[in-house]
């Protein structure tokens, strides 16, 4: 039996040009040390590229005129089940929610496989480099934007006693913000003592980057932010 169809250098060649590029957009995100970096990235994207070889490719030898083949049947199997791969990255922790953007950048890898596939290598390229635009140029023109984030009020919840202000103060410095301090007060609780403040904070990055960074101080309770219109600020 011949292991070797008549398309195995073609798909040796797109298999292996999803592994590549799949491999550039999990490097980005490996670089920014997040929860899905260059081998879950180029797993995907590969993975896709060989569902879609497979679906084009694999069934060759058992159509006929009373069976028809259909490549779209597995690759629409791959759009769902990424998704579900996706969605495990997204997270919240205290009403923040983290990890959109890689799991953005997994169903762009799997795009690019799919793309490679099917044999769009062109397509392929040219949404990697939109994908290394969106998150390498459009980040830094985001923050030239007007920010509704500067009507906006912090109040950060926390244990009394513990430091845990001054953290959050040193946090959200370190971070490029200055804050300043509206009110307190002691919020009742039987077990531990804990204070409410609102603050305002002001800096070039948006202000969901500084409530994520906040809601990982060892002793704050939550983070939310409320619009100056519904305080009644100006």
């Amino acid at each position: 039996m011949d292991f070797l169809s008549d398309t195995f250098l073609t798909e040796l060649v797109l298999a292996s040009a999803a592994f590549l590029l799949s491999s550039l957009i999990g490097l980005e995100r490996q670089i920014r040390q997040k929860s899905a970096g260059l081998r879950t990235h180029a797993l995907v994207g590969t993975g896709s590229a060989v569902f879609t070889l497979v679906s084009a490719y694999g069934f060759a030898t058992v159509t006929g005129p009373d069976t028809p083949l259909d490549p779209s049947r597995i690759a629409a199997q791959i759009v769902s089940g990424v998704g579900f791969l996706g969605a495990g990255v997204i997270f919240m922790n205290r009403d923040v929610v983290r990890g959109l953007t890689t799991a953005a950048t997994i169903w762009m890898s799997a795009a690019v496989g799919m793309a490679c596939g099917a044999g769009m290598v062109p397509l392929a390229v040219t949404a990697t480099v939109l994908h290394f635009v969106a998150v390498g140029l459009l980040a830094p023109l985001a923050r030239l934007l007007p920010l509704a984030d500067r009507k906006r009020t912090v109040e950060i919840q926390y244990l009394d006693g513990r430091g845990v202000l001054r953290e959050a103060l040193a946090a959200a410095t370190e971070m490029g913000f200055d804050a300043s301090i509206l009110s307190t007060r002691k919020v009742p609780d039987g077990t531990a003592p804990q204070v409410l403040v609102r603050m305002k904070f002001h800096g070039k990055a948006p202000l969901r980057d500084l409530l994520a960074q906040l809601s990982e101080v060892p002793g704050v309770l939550g983070v939310a932010t409320t619009d100056d219109a519904q305080d009644g600020g100006d």
